[in-house]
């Protein structure tokens, strides 16, 4: 972005400046040396922090990686509740109230992918159960493959001792290739 005394200045947006009027498109027409004349600098816009894993996209600010369990103001656990028709109001179960972390929602998100890529060949399992059809060598492979590529990943995920290390994590997942 470009910077006028520190303050942002508009792509084609007129300015003025010590009493001069500089027209919409005057950023984009003038050379380098034109804006540092009248002390215009570029800045590089600051690079936003992925938001799945950081807060605002912040990268001082990593959403949470562990689940916590949750607590009242007092410090005693905080019950899930479920509706009691008797007293016709919520009343405190044996369940305490858990915010889940990254790890657990990736860790979820991964068996989903896997649970999906290996439901599209489902029918042949079930197939082979009901009525002893080979499933293709190339399909038993690709199988055996999603799964232990979801193990690997859960397993990673779970050793994960910070925000950078399951970004690192996540972005080698490798699901292979349908065929």
């Amino acid at each position: 972005m470009f910077l006028l005394n520190g303050q942002p200045l508009a792509i084609g947006r007129a300015f003025t400046y010590m009493g001069i009027q500089y027209p919409a498109n005057w950023l984009q027409l003038s050379s380098e040396a034109e804006k540092a004349a009248i002390s215009i600098t570029w800045v590089a816009d600051p690079v936003r922090a992925d938001d799945r894993f950081y807060w605002d996209g912040d990268v001082n600010n990593p959403k949470m990686l562990d689940d916590r369990l949750e607590v009242k103001e007092d410090g005693t656990p905080l019950w899930e509740q479920v509706y009691d028709p008797v007293t016709e109001s919520m009343v405190d179960t044996d369940v305490q109230v858990v915010t889940k972390g990254l790890k657990s929602n990736w860790i979820a998100q991964v068996k989903d992918t896997a649970g999906k890529l290996l439901a599209q060949t489902d029918w042949m399992v079930i197939r082979k159960a009901e009525r002893n059809v080979d499933m293709p060598v190339k399909v038993a492979e690709r199988r055996s493959a999603i799964r232990a590529e979801c193990d690997r990943l859960e397993a990673a995920i779970a050793g994960c001792a910070d925000v950078a290390a399951l970004i690192t994590v996540v972005s080698s997942q490798d699901w292979g290739k349908d065929e």
